[in-house]
């Protein structure tokens, strides 16, 4: 008997989790560790979610098995959000599907559109499920930039030239989680024309669309016409409505996708709690003061912390969207590399923060910042981070050599 399993040999060391590791060892020691590690939420739902759950959580029908592909209120509620703050029309029984977060409806389709053999081309750096989700499934990896420049065409053009058999997926994800980098909508044409020319489908990773800066609000692929031909898209209330560990997620877009990311979920879940369910419908239906409140709040958060880190002597440039700074390491500690820069920092100034090399091998040199703590933690954060880049011969602004 065989100890050695196909999927998980393909699946290299999660590097985050050494650090994770290192945080709850560090925590369960008594430390006060600032965690700006993981994008988790700190704040609460709006309380009339809370109270529908509970609502129909006391009902005695309520607990029985679900609807995998979502109560049909639910993919209603969905199908309006977008009509309202995308101007796209979705049908919902056959372009809305509800996932247990972005992450499990990826994986998912990830499972039902790939054989063993197929190309997939995924941003480097990304979130871990646009290439792991692909992997688990058997398929090859072929990198491509994040940064959504004229590079980012060449390299597409040059893996659909090169690359054997023809990759037949594109992931993207904008705002990128971890760079934070955004996109326009003539980006988004683009790209729809190119997936046309070239016969590939579009995977849109949307999680953060709500959480955009300085007056900009982030597009969605399917504004595009003709983009539900060849797209999909995924989208999440974790951020937007501080549900993360909720885990609702949705997929919508085109049909033919649709139908085989609700036959494989048929097979593996009976979809999320009912009650859930109805308070996300609550949170899509009602009052959306929220959406504004979180955006604005982390609006300055992330304004508080480039001050306080620059000030500390670490400049970082200010996202323009997401609740993630991508930051750059302090150009004198660069050669200790992401993972050990992050180990140096929750060890010394007791703040968590992830490698960037954690999210593909192009992120190394950076660490991603989640701005998931209140300002003045930040700012807790940044004295912490001055003193230990004091320690290690770094200046910060204003400080004489030796001084």
């Amino acid at each position: 008997m065989s100890d050695e399993f196909y999927r998980i040999k393909r699946l290299p060391p999660y590097v985050i989790a050494e650090v994770n590791a290192m945080r709850a060892a560090a925590r369960a020691a008594g430390e006060d560790i600032i965690d700006l590690g993981m994008g988790n939420p700190d704040l609460p739902p709006p309380p009339h979610v809370i109270e529908k759950l509970c609502e129909v959580a006391m009902k005695p029908d309520a607990h029985g098995y679900s609807q995998s592909k979502g109560i049909p209120g639910l993919r209603r509620a969905q199908a309006n959000y977008y009509a309202r703050r995308f101007n796209v029309e979705l049908d919902p029984e056959t372009e809305v599907v509800v996932t247990m977060g972005s992450k499990e409806g990826l994986s998912s389709l990830a499972t039902a559109i790939t054989a063993p053999g197929d190309v997939v081309l995924a941003p480097n750096p990304s979130y871990p499920i646009h290439t792991f989700g692909f992997i688990i499934a058997g398929a090859t990896i072929r990198s491509v930039p994040t940064t959504p420049d004229e590079n980012y065409w060449r390299s597409l053009d040059r893996a659909m030239a090169f690359t054997v058999p023809r990759p037949s997926v594109l992931v993207v994800g904008y705002p990128s989680n971890p760079t934070a980098e955004v996109v326009d909508l003539a980006f988004y044409e683009r790209l729809v024309a190119w997936a046309k020319e070239n016969k590939v489908w579009v995977l849109s990773d949307l999680a953060y669309s709500e959480l955009y800066y300085d007056g900009c609000p982030t597009p969605s692929i399917l504004q595009v016409p003709g983009a539900k031909d060849v797209a999909i898209e995924f989208t999440s209330m974790s951020k937007t409505y501080s549900m993360a560990g909720w885990r609702m997620g949705f997929a919508v877009g085109n049909r033919q996708l649709i139908a085989a990311l609700t036959r494989v979920k048929s097979y593996l879940d009976y979809g999320a709690f009912t009650p859930i369910q109805a308070a996300a419908c609550a949170a899509l239906n009602g009052p959306q003061d929220i959406v504004q409140k979180n955006r604005e709040l982390y609006h300055k958060r992330r304004d508080v912390m480039i001050d306080a880190f620059g000030r500390a002597g670490w400049d970082i440039p200010a996202p323009r969207a997401s609740m993630f700074a991508w930051a750059p390491l302090p150009p004198a500690l660069k050669h200790m590399g992401s993972l050990e820069f992050s180990k140096q920092l929750l060890q010394h100034a007791k703040v968590a923060v992830a490698p960037g090399v954690g999210y593909g091998e192009d992120g190394e040199g950076y660490v991603r910042i989640a701005m998931v703590e209140n300002e003045q933690r930040l700012r807790q954060a940044a004295r912490n981070v001055k003193r230990y880049l004091a320690s290690m011969g770094v200046n910060t602004p204003g400080q004489a050599v030796g001084s």
